[in-house]
């Protein structure tokens, strides 16, 4: 594992020029030691991992990227090795993070890969800073709709903190496991992921990182369902080239806002992978590799125009109108219909 000084003035990142393989990376930004993986060189691609996750989920993905691209795969604020303060865990604020990272690493443009929370990111951070926004992966990503899995409105409910000490219990841990048995048994849509989804409490060792997660997780999500939502803004991604991947079943965000995010963004790739569930990367991920490598070879990067921008503002949406309805029961709450 590569180091750096942790006040950050003369972080040693002698591993970003080694392609043979991802290695550990610190970087200190705004007084916060944030960790990164990194590999390859080539056109820089951001890796960005889902709520209570880290950089490791794309491991069974990053060499393989790493071949023609410096990959950069970050451990978000409060997750995996990075620091875990008491701060601003909001989806904005994260975009922001990722802008800060990939200036320090002396990275102008970039072509962002987000998973579910990692997903909303990627889309704050492509309308935020289209500068540098090259192209948009979007992976089960959340913001689309209200609708998300039961377990994160449980989670975000009020109080919901009062117990999450006891997630780091033996007996928790054995009632969870045996309860993902019983899930994966049934053969319920959940049950496909419970063993990615056990690693997330499995990362929940002490107090710091438990808050990090849960103010994480209440920027974007209550008892409700999902409080934001990238539809509003889907209109500034035109001429974003975006491909959309999701599991047929997703349990967690249900692949009903594939259908969804590909309606709002016109020209976008959507492609289902029929066998997985939120987790398609590392489910299949040869064909996760195969199908972005093929978005990347075709779709050329996005160029930004600032007059073309300032005039999508101010047009708004002309033709197409974004309507969504909120559902206490989290069925899937959102609609795009053409305007007049």
């Amino acid at each position: 594992m590569s180091s750096a000084t942790h006040n950050g003035q003369s972080p040693t990142l002698r591993a970003l020029e080694q392609p043979e393989g991802p290695e550990y990376n610190f970087f200190t930004i705004h007084g916060y030691r944030r960790a990164f993986l990194s590999a390859g060189q080539g056109p820089p691609l951001l890796l960005i991992h889902g709520i209570g996750d880290s950089s490791s989920t794309w491991l069974p993905v990053v060499e393989s990227f790493a071949g023609d691209h410096r990959v950069i795969a970050p451990d978000l604020l409060g997750h995996g090795l990075s620091d875990k303060p008491r701060a601003d865990y909001s989806v904005a604020a994260y975009a922001n993070g990722m802008r800060d990272l990939l200036s320090v690493l002396d990275i102008d443009r970039v072509t962002v890969v987000g998973h579910s929370l990692g997903g909303g990111v990627a889309a704050q951070f492509g309308y935020t800073f289209p500068e540098r926004c090259e192209r948009l992966v979007l992976v089960g990503t959340g913001g689309i709709a209200r609708s998300v899995s039961v377990l994160l409105r449980l989670a975000a409910a009020p109080n919901a903190d009062l117990f999450m000490p006891t997630f780091g219990s033996p007996v928790f841990k054995f009632g969870a496991r045996m309860a993902a048995h019983g899930l994966r048994i049934l053969g319920t849509d959940l049950g496909r992921d419970t063993e990615e989804i056990l690693k997330v409490f499995d990362a929940l060792p002490d107090a710091a990182s438990r808050r990090a997660i849960l103010r994480t997780l209440r920027s974007g999500v209550d008892w409700r369902g999902q409080v934001i939502t990238m539809l509003d803004r889907a209109y500034l991604a035109e001429g974003m080239p975006t491909l959309l991947l999701w599991g047929a079943h997703d349990a967690i965000i249900p692949v009903e806002h594939a259908y969804l995010a590909a309606e709002a963004l016109p020209g976008s790739r959507l492609e289902i992978f029929e066998d997985a569930g939120h987790f398609p990367h590392r489910s299949d991920p040869e064909r996760f590799v195969s199908v972005v490598r093929s978005f990347l070879d075709e779709c050329a990067p996005s160029l930004f125009h600032p007059d073309v921008w300032r005039d999508r503002l101010r047009r708004g949406q002309p033709v197409r109108t974004i309507q969504r309805t909120g559902n206490a029961d989290g069925t899937l709450s959102g609609s795009v219909k053409s305007g007049t």
